[in-house]
């Protein structure tokens, strides 16, 4: 089973989430049908609490603070589900991407630098991946316990859900337990689908900025001429040199091209992807900016906020960071080339031929590899910065328009 048994945390907890939203490879048909219960499970769950928050939003519509909050809910809904009919329309390049992955990126064969680049990688992958799921499961945790102190002490008749539905009997025993168990499992599963598809993107861009990075270092150390104390050798060592040199050489652009095409799916399967995710962020961290600071909610509302502003901005970091070393490594690839020992070889045939092809690769360097929002434009941490300030402009009309109720 791919990822089955992998001694990095990082993968091993996405694989387990990612096989937990049912949006995962099967190896046998009970893991298939495992794995399909779990994906109608998912959407199923998804489309009642948008629903049971659609209505609420309707009967809540002359309470500003309460429709900002069920409107928070709802876009964090919908992020979860969009992921999910994305990834869905690209089923087969993604798990394309995710075999490849597997294959090639951690079960490579690498040399002793080239084990620290992808260490390094996977260090960097584990960190981030911990603090968001840490991040995401208090959020959901968050909202499960608050409905639980608040009903402390009260009646039957005045008890609340994680996500309060216009049912008169609900309150009632047993309905209230058994529907605060279904809003809760759902309401986990929810959260599981919004942040393990941001785990994978996040832990695939950062192994191919690592690939990135190995093959600079490839071609900065391609094999030079050796040093020989007798002319007459020192010639034809020369000439075995540059064959070795441009043989390698093409070994390296084989690999770059791969790397190429590779980032290319990746764009095709998560374009889409990151511009729901660019469009969102600011929005959600704007309304929970206004549930902490500006709105009378308790205090168990308010910390449900404070997770969650912490994951947004979490999520939106790791996001734009892996995004942002895919450019910057991609981009390395020219000065690499540039340093390899191409100026020692002679001008024979294959030394002439090596330098006019490394021109050709240092051009298509300079155009780098990279994930857009569906083309409109490049992720990378200046996207960071204008979703915060983006974010922070929608909290100041926010709050200039609940001074002006008051």
């Amino acid at each position: 089973m791919i990822f089955g048994h992998s001694d990095d945390i990082s993968i091993a907890m996405t694989s387990h989430f990612m096989k937990f939203s049912g949006f995962w490879m099967a190896t046998n048909y009970v893991e298939q049908k495992c794995r399909n219960f779990a994906l109608v499970y998912t959407i199923i769950g998804m489309l009642l609490l948008g629903s049971v928050q659609v209505v609420e939003l309707y009967y809540s519509r002359g309470d500003f603070g309460t429709c900002l909050y069920i409107l928070c809910n709802v876009l964090s809904l919908c992020m979860s589900l969009f992921k999910i009919l994305i990834l869905l329309e690209h089923k087969k390049d993604f798990f394309q991407l995710i075999l490849y992955l597997q294959q090639k990126f951690l079960h490579g064969i690498y040399d002793d630098h080239e084990k620290k680049i992808v260490g390094a990688c996977k260090r960097v992958c584990a960190f981030f991946i911990c603090v968001f799921t840490c991040c995401a499961h208090a959020t959901v945790f968050s909202y499960v316990l608050s409905p639980i102190v608040v009903n402390i002490g009260r009646n039957e008749t005045d008890r609340v859900l994680p996500f309060q539905m216009r049912i008169s009997l609900i309150s009632l025993t047993p309905y209230f337990e058994i529907t605060f168990v279904l809003q809760a499992l759902f309401l986990y599963q929810v959260g599981v689908c919004y942040f393990c598809f941001d785990n994978l993107l996040c832990i695939i861009n950062l192994h191919v900025s690592s690939q990135f990075r190995i093959l600079q270092y490839r071609m900065e150390n391609m094999q030079t001429v050796d040093k020989e104390k007798d002319s007459d050798s020192l010639i034809t060592c020369k000439s075995h040199s540059t064959d070795k040199c441009y043989s390698i050489f093409k070994t390296c652009i084989q690999q770059h091209q791969a790397l190429i095409t590779y980032c290319s799916k990746l764009e095709k399967v998560f374009s889409s992807f990151s511009l729901g995710q660019v469009l969102v962020f600011s929005v959600l961290i704007c309304l929970g900016g206004y549930q902490v600071l500006m709105s009378n909610a308790p205090f168990a509302t308010r910390m449900i906020f404070i997770f969650h502003i912490m994951g947004c901005t979490a999520q939106l970091f790791m996001f734009t960071y892996s995004c942002d070393c895919l450019i910057q490594d991609s981009t390395n690839i020219a000065t690499a080339m540039y340093a390899a020992p191409w100026s020692r070889l002679p001008m024979d045939k294959d030394g002439r031929t090596l330098r006019k092809d490394l021109i050709l690769v240092i051009l298509r360097s300079r155009v780098p590899c990279c994930l857009t929002a569906n083309k409109f434009f490049p992720i990378s941490l200046e996207t960071y910065t204008g979703i915060m300030s983006t974010a922070m402009s929608y909290f100041t009309l926010l709050k200039g328009r609940t001074v002006d109720t008051t």
